[in-house]
């Protein structure tokens, strides 16, 4: 069974950085997709960045310049590099990743299994 496991998250002053790793265990697709997303408190789980199985990367406006997705396919991680953190982006962190579709969505249903979660705190 794929098991995504997150870490990395903590609690930093606004301006700070933190970078998120997921490890992906069993997750053998050739051709897929990956990504984090994150959840506030009250909030809808909101997708944050993708990449493909290319390289190829997409993110949501609000962290464009700030945040950067990664991966490492020899030991199938997913990274997450956020810098300049402003308090909005306080949230739990989940990685994500679909069912070996090439094709990045950015809707929560277009990914099959999820990680636990890692919590980040931005705090001014």
């Amino acid at each position: 069974q794929v098991q995504l496991v997150e870490s990395g998250g903590g609690s930093v002053q606004a301006g700070g950085s933190l970078r998120l790793s997921c490890a992906a265990s069993r997750y053998t697709y050739r051709r897929y997709c990956m990504g984090w997303f994150r959840q506030a408190p009250g909030n809808e789980r909101e997708w944050v960045a993708s990449i493909n199985s290319d390289g190829s990367a997409t993110y949501q406006d609000s962290v464009k310049g700030r945040f950067t997705i990664s991966q490492d396919n020899g030991r199938r991680t997913l990274y997450l590099q956020m810098n300049s953190l402003k308090p909005e982006d306080t949230a739990m962190y989940y990685c994500a990743a679909n069912t070996g579709e090439p094709h990045c969505y950015t809707s929560r249903f277009s990914f099959h299994y999820w990680g636990q979660g890692t919590q980040v705190t931005v705090y001014s």
